[in-house]
């Protein structure tokens, strides 16, 4: 191999060196030796220590550290092929007596199995620590979103909320199908020429899960979730039409983002009549925005409805809307869950679960939750009024409650539900 005849110079880093510092890991990242991105690399020769090996003022080597409490860190570590080896120890040893007074314990350094360096690291005194493992996870929202998360009322939700939701998998399979992969796995995606969805209409009585379903793709995807709500952006000056842009705009800024806007149908019902309707200006813009959205990858707007027939036709148009997707009642797995979450866990061994989720058929996870909780009260009021006498909760105890909690969906609307399943679903 022909090495460079010059001996390279090595000193600490100037701002001119990044150029050649990103070169040089693009040489290890395209053999998939780097560990840090190119981001983590550039910001720690800026703001911790660095140094290069030059010919000229050519980087041919570089040594790049951050210190974390008492520990030091190698981010990144490369040298050309052909300069000397031996300079490989020069970089180290210059990298470390310019991180000694920061106070490290230790120096340590993370190598790609793939990449190349570790051989310069076990010469210069780094021994190989066997039983350890890297893991990494990459934050959802960096540094510079934050304050512009904040600003449009956005957050990042726990990521279980997924696998919180209970039962209901036709629900969740078709989610995780038709969204979450395509979204969350674009290449094997494109291999099957799936085109990944922008946005998506969930519709189905009242109480039925729709933002719950909504919140769990967001977390599903690990994504920020930003919801809008219509009766607020009403109230902005300049109106809702305006404020709905402006929303939408900043949105825009954010690297991946679930919109959610819940009961879209306070602006977006039909248009037409004499006089228009009121908020007719207000679903021209609505729709305005939906088209500029979709040519964004990286987000996914979710609308919400409890009156699908109320939409204007151009909205569940396709091109708009790639998918119109039916939330029903929950199943009996579901309500057994939901069950489960709301008795106490003393009393769940005693009492005839599957009585329950029988008799709660037809209920929502809202009228569920009432019934758990009115039992409670109720077996509360026992105890305080008999003391040491009072039984605990009984089956009983929720079939009484069960009679006494008027369902929120009716028969009707439940039969107009399926029917628009009938007519207006597009899976």
């Amino acid at each position: 191999m022909v090495r460079i005849r010059q001996r390279p110079r090595v000193r600490e880093a100037h701002a001119d060196d990044i150029d050649g510092v990103v070169r040089l890991w693009q040489s290890v990242a395209g053999s998939g030796g780097a560990v840090y991105s190119l981001a983590e690399v550039i910001a720690s020769c800026r703001e911790d220590v660095a140094i290069v090996a030059v010919v000229g003022e050519e980087v041919v080597g570089a040594a790049v550290g951050r210190a974390a409490h008492a520990q030091g860190w190698l981010v990144f570590f490369a040298l050309d092929d052909e300069v000397d080896p031996g300079v490989a120890g020069e970089l180290l040893d210059a990298l470390e007596r310019r991180m000694a007074p920061l106070g490290l314990g230790t120096l340590s350094a993370l190598v790609s199995e793939e990449g190349g360096g570790a051989s310069h690291l076990e010469h210069n005194g780094f021994h190989e620590q066997r039983h350890l493992r890297y893991f990494e996870r990459r934050l959802p929202v960096q540094r510079r979103e934050l304050d512009l998360l904040k600003e449009v009322g956005g957050r990042v939700l726990p990521r279980d909320l997924w696998n919180a939701v209970a039962g209901m998998r036709q629900e969740k399979n078709l989610l995780e199908e038709r969204l979450v992969a395509p979204l969350a796995q674009p290449e094997l995606a494109a291999r099957f020429g799936v085109v990944a969805p922008r946005a998506v209409m969930l519709f189905g009585p009242p109480g039925t899960g729709k933002t719950t379903f909504a919140r769990a793709v967001a977390s599903r995807l690990d994504w920020p979730f930003v919801e809008l709500f219509p009766s607020r952006l009403g109230d902005a000056p300049g109106g809702m039409a305006s404020a709905l842009r402006t929303s939408f705009e900043k949105i825009g800024e954010l690297e991946h983002a679930v919109v959610f806007i819940d009961e879209v149908e306070e602006i977006a019902s039909r248009r037409g009549g004499t006089p228009p309707s009121p908020t007719q200006g207000v679903t021209n813009e609505l729709l305005k925005l939906i088209a500029e959205f979709r040519d964004r990858p990286g987000r996914l707007l979710v609308c919400a409805t409890n009156f699908v027939r109320a939409l204007d036709a151009a909205f569940l148009r396709h091109g708009r809307f790639d998918y119109v997707l039916p939330i029903g009642l929950p199943d009996a797995e579901a309500r057994e869950a939901i069950w489960t979450r709301y008795i106490p866990t003393d009393s769940l061994g005693d009492l005839d679960l599957p009585r329950l989720v029988e008799a709660s058929e037809g209920l929502t996870p809202a009228d569920i939750e009432y019934a758990a909780r009115r039992a409670s009260q109720e077996a509360l009021g026992r105890a305080m009024r008999d003391g040491e006498s009072a039984a605990g909760l009984e089956t009983d105890d929720y079939l009484s409650a069960l009679e006494s909690t008027r369902a929120t969906v009716s028969p009707e609307a439940a039969a107009e539900f399926s029917e628009d399943i009938a007519s207006l679903a597009r899976l």
